[in-house]
């Protein structure tokens, strides 16, 4: 493999997001697993979620390719000339055929709810990022997420009401802790999603408030529910839970982004400890 063709992939794959598509595509494979699903089942879940992420990836460095290259974005290979417009383009319509054909694999009604978190990405990425709504793409996708899933069993049924509900919380905050990095370069190219409009003093204290919202949730519904998880679960987790919060607070410079990222992280292993 030549250096050009190793830059080239190496480009395509950044320019698909990996981190975010990764870790969707890791939660959706765990809940399904964690959801009694077969493992044929939960590769084909997976694989429709995998190939679903990729293309919202790139169709957003597609579309915000011009705003990234006027701030300089590192993070951004399509904006910086390290992959080609062509080559994304194309690797974005043959990941857009896939999600059809895979989300549809898993059934009819499953397939439309993953088609329909799928359209939330690209909807986010088409312009409602840059309004009071930025918010909504990211709760109909996350609460969507468990449904899909759920659907896609062989016996198909819905999940408890309280588990996309919790799911929906996680988006938002997924969504505000997200975009807090970039506030600055996003406001100078005239993105003002609901972030933007709280600023980074605010911005923080949401996203803390709607994932410790997702907590309370997810253990109000393992209390009460017919799952129930270990005892020691729930006591190692919401202490934890708590102290990140009041670092999220409370805390200065990076302390409250990471903060806000390990209570993401609980949340994820209770929605999964939850299918």
């Amino acid at each position: 493999m030549t250096m050009d063709v190793r830059r080239g992939a190496a480009g395509l794959l950044g320019s698909a997001h990996p981190g975010p598509s990764l870790a969707v595509t890791v939660l959706a494979a765990a809940y399904g697993a964690s959801a009694g699903l077969t493992s044929g089942r939960v590769m084909l879940v997976t694989s429709a979620v995998l190939v679903g992420q990729l293309s919202i990836g790139w169709s957003n460095d597609l579309i915000d390719r011009g705003r990234d290259a006027a701030v300089a974005r590192a993070d951004k290979p399509l904006a910086r000339g390290e992959v080609s417009v062509a080559t994304v383009r194309s690797a974005c319509a043959i990941s857009v055929v896939a999600v059809v054909v895979l989300s549809l694999a898993c059934g009819p009604v499953a397939g439309a709810v993953h088609l329909m978190c799928v359209a939330a990405g690209w909807a986010y990425n088409l312009g409602v990022k840059s309004t009071l709504w930025s918010w909504l793409p990211f709760a109909v996708a996350f609460g969507g997420l468990p449904v899909f899933v759920t659907l896609a069993a062989p016996a198909a049924g819905l999940p408890s009401a309280w588990i996309p509900i919790a799911g929906a919380l996680l988006g938002v905050g997924a969504h505000l802790v997200n975009v807090l990095p970039d506030l600055r370069d996003d406001a100078a190219t005239g993105v003002r999603g609901l972030p933007h409009r709280l600023g980074e003093q605010w911005t923080p204290v949401l996203a803390v408030l709607g994932l410790v919202a997702a907590t309370g949730v997810l253990t109000l519904g393992l209390a009460t529910g017919a799952a129930s998880p270990p005892t020691w679960l729930l006591v190692l987790v919401l202490p934890l839970v708590v102290a990140l919060a009041a670092v999220a607070l409370v805390g200065h410079g990076r302390a409250p982004f990471r903060a806000a990222i390990g209570i993401a992280g609980l949340d994820v292993l209770l929605l999964v400890v939850a299918a």
